[in-house]
């Protein structure tokens, strides 16, 4: 696109100010400014562009509604005040207003904030998913399936939080004693008890938009290789708040190396739940291999991480991207798409 549709661009992020539950001792540290920093140095030398950057969650209510930007590049993917299930009712705000913006629709969040309504969607549109038994707070033990080893996590969260290193189990002791945690934790979320898939975990991003292009980036591998043995090969919360944490220092990310058939079915079915849950301007989409071979969806996130460090950056990367690029990608799908109408 050679002319935005929008020059005046207003950056939400999540505000530092406030407790977040994503990030160790709920605080931000140095590392999150310094994504921060990296993303605006990016944004402002995108030319064609006037940024403003806004990250108070106790004045933006006001100031929009006041002084309604003309186009709000959304990327307060840790929710309003950082509170996850809050994360809906920035957009659904700015609908009110009538404010343009980025990314994903309420209706797109509440249901991808639903990992097991994702996978009944997946399912039902032919795309592999677990297997999975659904617990909720009340329920009785004696519900727990014979199946291990398993993956247990919170039905609904963000940021990984509920998911520790100890998440995946072995035997009917050690999934008792994780929901244990996970109740004690989340006492309100019900437990996901997964099928383990022990193979390789992939992303797959998708920039753009039906009708306007929607197009894939390179998957990418998670390597899990240099993690010390006895460790679980997952992504976990201390993957990404734990600095001293071999999941924090010994995971990498590298192109994914499928088969062309592997990657085209991976891809489809990522646009497949593109489309399904309504996403809008980019999304990615995690999937890991199963024993039986099968590579399955794990996950979808309507508003990805954008930091310079993060998925989505390495995949464009691998497509010829820098960072900067990157987030020009999404900025041209969202421009895109309203100049487009939709």
């Amino acid at each position: 696109m050679t002319q935005p549709a929008f020059r005046r661009v207003l950056v939400l992020t999540g505000d530092h100010r406030l407790p977040d539950t994503t990030k160790r001792d709920n605080a931000y540290h140095e590392e999150d400014f310094e994504t921060h920093r990296a993303m605006r140095a990016a944004l402002e030398s995108l030319p064609g562009y006037s940024f403003e950057f806004l990250d108070d969650h106790g004045c933006f209510l006001d100031r929009f509604r006041s002084d309604p930007p003309e186009f709000v590049l959304n990327f307060c993917d840790t929710g309003f005040r950082n509170v996850s299930f809050l994360e809906l009712n920035i957009p659904a705000y700015l609908e009110l207003l009538g404010v343009p913006y980025s990314s994903a629709t309420p209706q797109a969040m509440v249901i991808a904030y639903d990992k097991a309504l994702v996978r009944l969607a997946a399912q039902a549109a032919g795309v592999p998913v677990p297997a999975e038994t659904y617990l909720r707070p009340d329920d009785s033990l004696h519900l727990l399936p014979d199946r291990y080893p398993a993956l247990i996590k919170p039905s609904h969260a963000d940021g990984s939080v509920g998911i520790t290193k100890d998440a995946v189990v072995r035997n009917r002791r050690e999934a008792l004693a994780y929901i244990a945690f996970l109740r004690d934790l989340l006492p309100d979320r019900a437990a996901l008890v997964q099928e383990y898939l022990p193979g390789p975990e992939y992303g797959m991003g998708l920039v753009g938009n039906p009708g306007t292009g929607l197009f894939a980036l390179p998957p990418l591998e998670v390597d899990f290789s240099a993690l010390p043995a006895g460790l679980a090969p997952i992504l976990s919360f201390e993957s990404k708040t734990e600095p001293d944490s071999p999941y924090w220092t010994d995971i990498r990310f590298r192109k994914a190396d499928l088969a062309d058939e592997e990657r085209e079915a991976v891809e489809a079915h990522a646009r497949t739940m593109f489309a399904r849950i309504g996403l809008k301007d980019y999304g990615r989409f995690d999937f890991r291999r199963g024993a039986d071979g099968v590579i399955k969806l794990m996950e979808v996130n309507p508003n990805p991480a954008w930091a310079n460090d993060g998925k989505f950056a390495f995949m464009a990367g691998f497509a010829g991207h820098d960072y900067p690029a990157m987030l020009n990608l999404i900025l041209e799908a969202a421009q895109a798409r309203l100049a487009d109408g939709c």
